[in-house]
């Protein structure tokens, strides 16, 4: 397993990878969209070279917002979050936020194992997303309705 720098990797890579896992290549969110090949952020390669993992985030002043986080295992997220968290310090950041959405428990473990805390719900938000996302989907795979976004913060 390696991580390099996203810019490393050529957008068609990363294009292919964000289609594979999210079938898209943008994210939109209540406080904008985002393309992923447009962010910053790092990828976990394997021995014969495949993405396996990818995460990116955007700086604004002095707050880190992570836009995706993609493994296929948890250990490798967990690697992708210490390197973000690293960059976010590095620039003198002062908190990392993170947005997922209420149907996403297996994020909502994941980021409060690590030390991060719900901020913020904004209800029905995901409503506001679809008008220009439609094939965001009203049901997650195991039925809970996918309504409103969650934000998780920490402080660094």
């Amino acid at each position: 397993m390696q991580i390099v720098a996203k810019r490393m990797i050529t957008t068609d890579t990363v294009k292919s990878f964000f289609i594979e896992h999210w079938e898209t290549t943008q994210v939109v969110f209540s406080k904008g969209t985002f393309h992923y090949a447009e962010l910053e952020g790092f990828a976990v390669i394997d021995e014969n070279e495949k993405i396996t993992g990818m995460g990116t985030y955007k700086l604004i002043n002095q707050e880190c917002e992570i836009i995706s986080l993609n493994s296929e295992h948890e250990k490798q997220g967990s690697s992708l979050l210490y390197v973000i968290e690293n960059i976010a310090k590095e620039k003198n950041c002062h908190t990392i936020k993170v947005i997922t959405t209420n149907d996403n428990l297996q994020a909502l473990k994941f980021f409060q194992k690590r030390g991060y805390f719900i901020s913020e719900i904004v209800k029905n938000a995901v409503e506001g997303s679809r008008k220009i996302k439609p094939e965001i989907p009203f049901y997650s795979f195991d039925g809970i309705p996918i309504r409103d976004e969650i934000i998780l913060e920490k402080y660094i």
